[in-house]
């Protein structure tokens, strides 16, 4: 059945280009930040206040909507100089600003209060309770976390039915809760949420036969890639056991069962290819099929990921979603065809993340805090 209510389709840009880009393949808006305060250093050319201006006026001339990007969780030197920077930035009129920590949110409400605040994924909406303390102090819209399913986004939505509601249906996703990840951090020193991440989660990782020393510490025995797990010890003792001895292929790529030593029985899967195995490497969100229920639902906006990926990426993803919402507004049906145009835009391969949460045994639980595999 038609619709009167048309959700916005919010794309990335990291560029000039792709913001050119997603107005020309049908976004309603774009989102970008400056480095210091968003959390996108790489890839990013809104760095230059001239670019930020040219953007801002580029969209607005266009009819577009253009939201600035300050997400970070500073710490005391960032903001020490927040408001100083922010200064010019505000006066060039941005749509909205997309943040996440409390502190700067208090500033902009207090310095700049006609200027509407769009509340991040980072801050880990999850429910209506956090929804309506945000509403009490000016946030106009809310991102919700990337960690609920459709059912709980339309109680959300019942629930607080005049909040301005976003919801991310493309993209990359992060294996930590929201993107609260250290990893960065740990392995290069480099801190996600200040908007340095190297992506650790997607880099290749070899397994290496272990040991336990005389101490009971945790060595390599080398250098050679394990092949035929054996047991060695309280290290890995289901490697030899649960394999009989050697690995198992499919499709040519090497896996082992790994079998953590105080939960016997449960067995996880460890694939390697030629170029070593991606045991952190999340799927991307695609949730396209799932545009004519979030229209049902009443949601404002939907959002693509995206900003250090490419115009082309930005191109075609911002395509696919503008027919899939305009067919959801005009009632017509899911064009499944949309599934494969999409497609080649993730080497990872995809999921619909906890959207349709519990409907494979694979997907994960939060709500009961334990996977169902």
């Amino acid at each position: 059945m038609p619709t009167s209510r048309r959700p916005e389709l919010l794309a990335p840009a990291g560029t000039l280009d792709m913001m050119r880009t997603a107005f020309a393949y049908g976004a309603d808006a774009v989102y970008a930040g400056q480095p210091r305060y968003s959390l996108r250093v790489r890839n990013n050319s809104f760095g230059q206040l001239e670019t930020l201006a040219a953007g801002i006026d580029e969209a607005h001339a266009a009819g577009k909507l253009f939201y600035l990007v300050a997400n970070i969780y500073p710490h005391n030197a960032k903001l020490r100089t927040f408001e100083d920077d922010m200064a010019p930035v505000i006066a060039m009129k941005p749509d909205a600003l997309i943040m996440a920590d409390p502190g700067l949110i208090m500033m902009v409400r207090e310095r700049w209060p006609e200027v509407d605040v769009h509340l991040s994924v980072q801050a880990n909406t999850t429910n209506y309770a956090s929804v309506r303390f945000w509403q009490s102090v000016g946030v106009k819209r809310i991102i919700l976390s990337r960690e609920l399913s459709l059912d709980e986004v339309a109680e959300i939505r019942d629930t607080c039915p005049d909040m301005e509601l976003e919801v991310f249906v493309h993209g990359a996703l992060c294996i930590a809760y929201s993107g609260r990840c250290l990893l960065s951090g740990y392995f290069n020193h480099r801190d996600p949420n200040q908007g340095t991440c190297t992506n650790s989660c997607r880099w290749d990782y070899k397994l290496h036969e272990a040991g336990e020393n005389a101490a009971g510490d945790v060595q390599s025995c080398g250098n050679t890639p394990l092949g035929n797990p054996t047991d060695f010890g309280t290290v890995g003792t289901a490697l030899g056991s649960a394999l009989g001895g050697g690995p198992r292929h499919i499709g040519g790529s090497k896996v082992w069962l790994l079998e953590e030593g105080s939960r016997p029985g449960e067995l996880m899967p460890i694939e390697e290819d030629e170029h070593g195995t991606y045991i952190l490497n999340s799927k991307d969100l695609r949730a396209i099929e799932h545009v004519q229920r979030l229209v049902e639902i009443g949601i404002d906006s939907l959002k693509i990921e995206g900003r250090t990926k490419s115009p082309y990426y930005v191109a075609r993803a911002s395509q696919g979603y503008r027919r899939a919402i305009d067919d959801a507004v005009a009632g017509r049906p899911f064009d499944t065809r949309l599934l494969g145009e999409l497609e080649g835009l993730a080497s990872r391969g995809y999921t619909d993340g906890f959207y349709q949460r519990h409907h494979t045994p694979e997907h994960q639980n939060y709500l009961r805090g334990h996977s169902e595999s």
